[in-house]
């Protein structure tokens, strides 16, 4: 009886939690953005944040969503060239739009992975060099993304997800480029999700 009882409360967890197709599912979550920063000169690195990310997912069918991914962080541009010192800041808005496959819709653990293209745009550039550091605005590159939703009732649920994103910019010295820079964040997250 006792095992049936457990039974009966996940399967109430569980039914209807899933998004079927036409469901639209808004996530907040707070995201981790650690750059794996590489640049062909000036030895440049780029530290991480830790930011608010919000996004939607229009569910396409009850396997396939379609996702839109909102978020900004602000990065610390460092130099080896110039002995690991501070020599910028930069803001990222990389909004992400990724196609995703959720392999156990209805379960109570529903994973999914997805593949899709960020823009990112690069703003309110800082140069901390006095030497006349400007960076190429916009960027365009692939993404990569892994997560699961874990119901908690029927219509909210915690949610963990993993991104890659890929995105770079030119850097330039009075105008000239002086360095390509990749900055190819990971970013792992968490945060509660609510479907509608």
């Amino acid at each position: 009886m006792k095992k049936f009882a457990i039974a009966a409360i996940v399967a109430s967890l569980s039914a209807g939690a899933f998004a079927a197709q036409g469901d639209i599912i808004a996530r907040l979550r707070v995201a981790n953005v650690s750059p794996s920063a590489s640049s062909d000169k000036l030895a440049l690195n780029v530290k991480g944040d830790t930011i608010p990310e919000l996004d939607f997912t229009y569910m396409l069918t009850n396997n396939v969503g379609a996702e839109l991914i909102l978020g900004t962080s602000k990065h610390k541009v460092t130099s080896g060239a110039f002995g690991g010192a501070e020599v910028a800041s930069v803001k990222v808005l990389p909004p992400t739009l990724t196609l995703q496959y959720h392999m156990n819709p209805e379960g109570a653990f529903r994973p999914y992975v997805g593949a899709g293209v960020n823009f990112t745009r690069f703003y309110k550039f800082k140069d901390e060099s006095g030497l006349g550091l400007s960076v190429k605005s916009k960027s365009f590159g692939p993404a990569l993304q892994m997560g699961a939703d874990i119901p908690v009732t029927k219509s909210v649920f915690v949610n963990l997800d993993v991104k890659k994103i890929w995105m770079d910019t030119e850097v330039r010295l009075n105008g000239a480029k002086a360095a390509s820079l990749s900055i190819d964040p990971v970013v792992t997250s968490v945060g509660i999700g609510m479907k509608f």
